[in-house]
């Protein structure tokens, strides 16, 4: 397991916290490889294939318990065969370690 995955998402509403760099969020890319950061490197992004709506929806609901657990929340489409998901942080306008820790626990819930 990922080590990003065993860590806990922390508040980032203080003042001070700022998004990473351009380059920081591409070294974290090592860590999540099936995700695609976008090219501002202000959101990661990864869709999962289904083959139904029903298959889709239950792991968006998965994705929603997890979120709610660590208090990071993702932006979700949930569409026939496919859920996509989107990771920022919206209070520093960018990445933060939540989003690849969130993505690297995301990845993990297909294992299950």
């Amino acid at each position: 397991m990922d080590e990003l995955a065993k860590k806990r998402c922390k508040s980032c509403e203080d003042d001070g916290f700022p998004a990473y760099t351009p380059e920081q969020a591409a070294d974290m890319m090592a860590h999540i490889p099936e995700w695609k950061l976008s090219d501002d490197a202000r959101t990661i992004t990864r869709s999962f294939p289904f083959k139904d709506f029903k298959g889709a929806l239950e792991f968006a609901n998965r994705i929603g318990k997890l979120a709610e657990e660590e208090w990071h929340h993702p932006d979700l489409i949930v569409a026939w065969g496919r859920v996509e998901a989107l990771l920022t942080t919206h209070s520093i306008k960018g990445l933060s370690e939540n989003d690849f820790i969130m993505a690297a626990k995301i990845d993990l819930l297909l294992e299950e």
